[in-house]
């Protein structure tokens, strides 16, 4: 069911207990208690298992995209490895010409001292192996010398007939036409076949100096290098097909008796929209070294456990909840309506005349309703608006309560969402100024106390300083002499963090280029000195300092907190800095 399913379903909820009224008061009760409770369970239900699906899509998406990405820069470097090793056997002098003047003038054609000169090369120059399956080079009448463990190194080509038709073939063709550079091929060229275990390289040889061609370089490589690329396992599939051609071309297959299914397909958009539509969340990326295409895949089921179990766990919430409220109304509802039954009993009496009743009634709403009703309708009248009122006043102090605690709560979480989403796009000045205002807010509120530690305060102005300095790109310079002893006193709260905002709005904001604060703390004397010293703007006339709010309100809440003993002071130059002491003994607290 999508969004718009559950849209029209609520409604069609609301419509029904519109139009289906019971007449009896109790059952108009259960019903009321059960639309009320379960189906916002079950809607909030199936809002928290679609955002789970989408989450875990969303977050598989992003993480395969990196990893395949990782695996295919991994791949170009073993790929560059070989590519150098091409260039490694054209630059071996010995090698080249043995290979250039092979059967010219007398010449001996290439041989075993060949085939033993590209061995050394290989072993010295190549420390890893295990991925070579051979390495051929063919000379200009494409007789071939090879490096390799297999049986028959030069495939198909190895003889007479075969080195006939050499030059017919698709893959030399493109490696003539691309003059020396690299080239890639999903299979092994000397094979023929595309379901071996190698692929290869091709590489057409020209001499350095005149650039004429003399030879090929033939280089397979086993499939099994993928496998050293991508190390993910359990149930998803991995994948290495060459697009090329409009010719699906699987290359590696991890898991080819699933992807067999789909190999009808005859292009990359094919066989990716035939996954898809079996159910397969699919991830590609393109290795820049050969053009071919890395593709991840995994089926949506089993991605989606964890979200499906949501699902279920809330449906046997809300299905225990909805039997839970049924009970409950049943047993609630004859207990309210026992003495309403009364009510009416006693109403209908007096109706028919019956001026005595021995109805009782239990002290409560229903029960003063009978009383007052035995006495006047007037005050029963005025009861139930004191009744109304009461309720109301009731729902108004709960719902500020709730509001007040979810205002700072609320503010918390969006930070904390916004401090994620900062790391996911990697922008740690964004991350850490929503790290550095959180606890900022979080000093600062201090649980409704007035106090707060010395070592908080001087937490609170870093996280300023980490927004400040984020903010005007690191011109400010703060540095803290505060003495050990005062770490764990008690001060009053926002006592120095105005005064180190005060120094950067109006001394080292103005100021060209990068300024310096200096807050020192320590005892002297029996009283607690602290002073904030700045090398901005300066000040020409400090009377101004006294219709400034922020020190105005520091110098007030220090004198009616700790006595006529504190002081705040000021001293400054103009273009040489602003110096604020504030002095105070931690004993002279003021209770109250």
């Amino acid at each position: 069911m999508d969004k718009g399913g559950v849209i029209m379903y609520w409604q069609k909820i609301v419509q029904f207990i519109v139009h289906y009224r019971p007449r009896k008061l109790r059952s108009r009760f259960v019903l009321a208690m059960i639309s009320l409770s379960v189906p916002p369970l079950f809607v909030l239900g199936y809002i928290s298992y679609d955002v789970a699906r989408d989450t875990l899509v969303q977050n598989h998406t992003d993480n395969n995209a990196y990893h395949l990405k990782t695996a295919s820069e991994v791949a170009d470097l073993l790929f560059r490895n070989l590519i150098n090793m091409n260039r490694l056997i054209l630059a071996n002098d010995d090698l080249r010409r043995e290979v250039r003047e092979s059967g010219m003038d007398g010449h001996a054609v290439i041989n075993l001292r060949t085939a033993n000169r590209l061995h050394n090369v290989v072993v010295n120059n190549l420390a890893d192996t295990r991925h070579i399956e051979s390495i051929c080079i063919f000379d200009r009448d494409y007789r071939s010398v090879c490096y390799g463990s297999t049986p028959e190194r030069a495939g198909i080509y190895g003889n007479d007939e075969g080195r006939a038709s050499l030059v017919d073939t698709v893959w030399y063709q493109k490696a003539l036409a691309a003059q020396g550079k690299e080239q890639f091929f999903s299979y092994n060229v000397l094979q023929g076949t595309s379901n071996g275990s190698a692929f290869s390289s091709v590489k057409l040889l020209r001499d350095p100096s005149n650039y004429e061609t003399i030879g090929l370089l033939v280089i397979n490589i086993k499939k099994t290098l993928f496998e050293q690329v991508i190390n993910e396992g359990g149930d998803s599939g991995f994948v290495v097909f060459d697009p090329s051609d409009n010719h699906l071309n699987i290359i590696y297959d991890r898991f080819p008796s699933l992807t067999s299914l789909f190999l009808s397909a005859d292009s990359e958009s094919t066989f990716l929209k035939q996954l898809q539509e079996n159910g397969y969340l699919t991830t590609t990326y393109t290795n820049r070294t050969t053009g071919w295409t890395f593709l991840h895949f995994v089926a949506e089921k089993t991605l989606l456990k964890d979200s499906d179990r949501i699902g279920v766990a809330t449906t046997l919430i809300a299905s225990l909840i909805a039997l839970i409220a049924l009970l409950l109304s049943l047993f609630l509802s004859g207990t309210i309506i026992r003495p309403l039954l009364q009510v009416k009993k006693m109403m209908v009496d007096w109706s028919k005349g019956t001026q005595s009743t021995r109805e009782s009634f239990e002290e409560d709403e229903v029960g003063v309703i009978g009383e007052t009703f035995k006495r006047i309708t007037s005050e029963n009248v005025q009861l139930n608006e004191r009744l109304i009122h009461s309720q109301l006043k009731e729902r108004e102090a709960e719902l500020r309560t709730l509001q007040a605690q979810i205002k700072p709560h609320f503010l918390y979480n969006t930070l904390d969402s916004i401090y994620w989403m900062a790391v996911i796009q990697k922008n740690e000045d964004i991350a850490k100024m929503a790290v550095s205002l959180s606890e900022s807010f979080k000093l600062s509120l201090n649980k409704g106390k007035e106090t707060i530690p010395v070592f908080k305060e001087l937490k609170h102005i870093e996280h300023y300083m980490t927004i400040q300095n984020l903010r005007y790109n690191e011109r400010f310079q703060y540095i803290q002499e505060v003495e050990s002893s005062l770490m764990g006193l008690e001060i009053l709260k926002l006592m120095l963090q105005p005064l180190v905002e005060n120094a950067i709005y109006h001394g080292l904001e103005p100021k060209v280029g990068e300024g310096t604060i200096r807050l020192t703390g320590k005892l002297e004397g029996g009283m607690v000195v602290f002073t904030v010293e700045d090398d901005g703007v300066g000040i020409a006339d400090l009377e101004v300092t006294k219709q400034g709010y922020g020190l105005g309100n520091v110098r007030e809440r220090l004198q009616l907190y700790y006595g006529p003993s504190s002081s705040l002071d000021i001293s400054s130059e103009p273009d040489a800095g602003t110096k604020i002491t504030i002095r105070f003994r931690p004993e002279g607290r003021r209770e109250g």
